[in-house]
Formats: C-alpha cells, structure tokens, sequence
C-alpha cells in the first residue's frame, strides 16, 4: 500500500519504521520537513515530501499527530475523499492526564464529521511509541492488541492488515462511535505509564478464557 504518515513525532517515527519494514511505500510529511526528512534518511525506503498535496497518491493517510493539530493537518494534505484515514490521536489535556472531549463525541468522530468523504477508523490510538516500534511481541505468549473502530469496513480490514503484519493482534471494537472508549482506554493507560510511573513498556489488551 501507499501509505502517507503525517508527524514526524514518536508515533510517526515508529510508524514509518514499521511500514517501511513491512514493505509499503511510505511517505512521511511534518509541519517542520526537515523532521520528516530526517526520518526518511533513518528509515531509508521512506520519502519525505511537503505536506501541500501529499494524500494525491496515497492510499492510506496516518495522522500521527496531536489531536489539536489533526484536523489542519489533514486538510493540508489534500483532498481525502475515498482514502482511510487512521486516526491514532488522543483528545488530551495540556499535562496528558485528562481528555478535553468525551462522552457524547470522540476524537476519530469529530474528524470524521469534519472530513465526510474520508473512510475514519480508529487504531493504534491505545499503543506507546516505543510498543510500536519494538513491535508487539511482550514474550510468553503475549502480544499487545490494537484495537479498531469504525463505520467502513473496508477501513477496518486496512488498518487490521497493517497491524497483524506487525504482529499485533487486533481485537474489532464496532462502529466509530466506539472511539468514544477507546480514547478514555487510552487516557488510562497514559495514566498508567506516566503518573503511576509504569512506564511506555505497557499496552492493554482483552483476554478471552478458553
């Protein structure tokens, strides 16, 4: 697949680690290029490019920014009519320990409603950096789930095929309206990692007895 990642951050970087890897042919754009085209010289196979137009020939668009930026972001890169659109932002507060939106909306919905002809699932928003890009083997059997939300289905399967050639196992958690306990999940498990000073080393998953 032709994969357009938009953040030159942690997630994007471990992002287009994990893409270039897995074969696809990946484009990464920054609002600071020569972060992207930083990664691009780390992860050779990976192409930095300015974000104006950028989405033309993708066939998948990562946001991997803050939610705050996501929307402009998105809107920078041209017209996302017929791509999917993975949302792996989180709506948080300024000290990360807290969301600024809940309950009656979500972040992957309010980007859907403002990009109607985009196919918006989210995934990978429950995944630390360093989790993504050490991969999703934890030993002993273990692997951490990515889980996936949406209203197309054809966006599910996308966003599952990339994150089962990672090796993650993906657990299907409905429509887009889901995100709605995805993101607090998420807000957990930053808790978690940083407050309770767990560290970037944890992932939630299901467990389903046999």
């Amino acid at each position: 697949m032709n994969v357009l990642v938009i953040g030159a951050g942690q997630m994007g970087s471990a992002f287009v680690r994990q893409l270039v890897r897995g074969g696809h042919q990946v484009s990464v754009t920054a609002r600071n290029l020569a972060k992207a085209e930083a990664l691009a010289v780390a992860y050779p196979g990976a192409a930095a490019v300015p974000s104006e137009g950028a989405a033309a020939s993708a066939d998948v668009v990562v946001v991997a920014t803050g939610y705050g930026d996501a929307l402009g972001a998105l809107k920078s890169v041209g017209a996302l009519d017929g791509k999917v659109v993975i949302d792996i932002t989180n709506p948080l507060t300024a000290d990360y320990m807290g969301l600024t939106i809940g309950h009656d909306t979500s972040a992957a919905e309010e980007i859907a409603r403002a990009l109607p002809g985009a196919e918006v699932v989210k995934a990978f928003n429950t995944v630390f950096a360093p989790v993504l890009a050490d991969g999703a083997d934890f030993g002993d059997g273990q692997r951490v789930s990515v889980f996936v939300a949406s209203d197309s289905a054809r966006a599910k399967r996308v966003a599952s095929d990339i994150a089962e050639a990672i090796g993650f196992e993906v657990i299907d958690a409905g429509g887009l309206v889901n995100a709605r306990y995805l993101e607090p999940l998420a807000g957990l498990n930053i808790y978690l990692g940083y407050g309770a000073g767990l560290g970037t080393g944890i992932a939630p998953t299901w467990l389903r007895k046999a």
